[in-house]
């Protein structure tokens, strides 16, 4: 009797029962319980990985999302459970297909005359995960594939057009989600910027031959040097420009002291209308003053060399840029670049400003702009308390004068009239400006001035 209190437990195999776990899902049994993770491609309506069958569904996930999904040269096209690469019209597969499922493909270009054609492949190096649920994003993030082998100039050509066409993409995708929150539109613009950066230096790199490239759309400028030797020079300086904009950076750092190495400058036409200066963060921004209405005054530029983040240099490079507004008196500039999700002037300098542009030094690359602030004007206390001091007894004694000249009947005649009406006038002036100092706003302006108007014509009626 006694042995039957001891019999091993029993556990249940609740995984034998199929309706267990939704359909495209599977069972894990275990000690006490069970719990269904979804199959590859698909995932749980909860959002959970793990979980037990009941009301859960397992839904086919969107692989098409994800901005690396397919090759620059190929559209994503979701089906249950996977996705398929389809190749852009005029590229092929190597074995000659016009689709592949998973990113692990290539799309090359459909070239008879060469035996070898350019492949233009994903760069693991630069892969990004896309966390918007923005289903036009796939066109925009495509910009991340990145040349492979050894092309020639016509094929490197191609790549570069395709990312100054690239933008085109990216602005519509923007524009077209008017409720989009600040942060995620600085998410997609930080991933193009990384993407552009990254594909157009690839296909600099891998250029049979050495000097400059340029290409330009509507939406952008890009320049890209590549260098096959070393340096001529110990300290030579090389020079990219696009339009106003130019950036001068050391030959060593390009080649990294070594032999040969590429550098990419790009200048965005319109990119400051979407990272304005609503993207801003005094947190950020390391001032000696106070400043304040920041707003961008010049194209977003970007230079590469390769670095994937923010790489110290070893020399400073200097990048020139022109105001869209002058920059008053009042004004000052300030270089920036942007840092993810805000700008931020950490690393940068300005070397030489005024009214119509601005040199930035910075050591380090990333995309940078100029930005305009108004200087705030520090106030002297001492005049300050004088001011209100002075307003406020000289308002004492307009108020005496006026109560004078209104309860004294004896000397009531035109001449105290007019002094009643002028003290009035004067004392509604100076409340005016003791309580309105501080504020500009055009309607206080108006006010100043109908009160202004009205004083000098009594002061003018007071002379007859």
């Amino acid at each position: 009797m006694a042995r039957s209190l001891f019999l091993p437990w029993s556990d249940v195999n609740e995984c034998l029962n199929t309706q267990a776990c939704p359909s495209k899902a599977i069972c894990t049994d275990a000690v006490g319980g069970y719990f269904c993770t979804c199959k590859s491609g698909f995932e749980s309506s909860n959002g959970k990985t793990y979980f037990n069958g009941s009301g859960v569904k397992c839904i086919d996930k969107n692989e098409c999302l994800n901005s690396t999904a397919c090759p620059l040269t190929a559209t994503c096209k979701n089906i249950p459970g996977s996705y398929l690469c389809v190749c852009n019209p005029g590229f092929e597969t190597p074995e000659g297909r016009t689709q592949f499922i998973g990113s692990r493909g290539t799309c090359v270009g459909i070239n008879h005359s060469s035996p070898t054609p350019t492949q233009v492949t994903f760069s693991e190096d630069h892969k990004q995960q896309v966390t918007t649920q923005d289903p036009n994003n796939n066109r925009i993030s495509s910009v991340t594939m990145v040349t492979k082998g050894v092309p020639e100039d016509n094929n490197v050509t191609l790549v570069l057009q395709e990312i100054v066409d690239s933008f085109g993409n990216f602005s519509k995708t923007i524009s077209e989600s008017s409720q989009r929150r600040k942060e995620e539109t600085a998410r997609l613009a930080t991933q193009y910027l990384h993407r552009v950066q990254s594909a157009a230096y690839e296909a600099a790199l891998n250029r049979p031959t050495g000097g400059t490239l340029r290409k330009e759309s509507q939406f952008m400028v890009i320049e890209v040097l590549t260098i096959k030797n070393s340096c001529k020079t110990e300290n030579e300086i090389v020079k990219l420009q696009t339009e106003k904009e130019s950036m001068d950076i050391d030959c060593s750092v390009v080649t990294g002291g070594g032999t040969g190495g590429a550098v990419v400058f790009i200048s965005y036409k319109s990119f400051g209308s979407i990272l304005d200066g609503s993207f801003v963060s005094k947190e950020n921004l390391t001032l000696d003053e106070k400043l304040n209405h920041f707003q961008l005054n010049s194209k977003m530029i970007s230079g590469t060399t390769g670095c994937k983040k923010n790489c110290s240099l070893a020399k400073p490079v200097n990048f020139t840029f022109h105001h869209i507004q002058m920059v008053g008196e009042s004004r000052k500039s300030l270089c920036v670049y942007w840092d993810e999700l805000v700008w931020s002037n950490e690393g940068c300098h300005v070397i030489f400003s005024d009214g119509t542009r601005t040199v930035c030094s910075c050591s380090h690359l990333s995309t940078f702009a100029v930005l305009m602030a108004s200087v705030e004007l520090k106030e002297d206390p001492v005049l300050t308390m004088i001011t209100y001091v002075g307003l406020s007894l000289s308002l004492l004694c307009l108020f005496l004068a006026a109560l004078t000249f209104l309860l004294c009947q004896s000397i009531q005649n035109t001449s105290t009239s007019l002094h009643l009406q002028l003290s009035i006038c004067l004392f509604l002036a100076y409340l005016l400006f003791l309580t309105g100092i501080k504020r500009t706003e055009p309607e206080v302006g108006e006010l100043a001035k109908t009160l202004s108007y009205l004083f000098f014509i009594l002061a003018r009626l007071h002379d007859l």
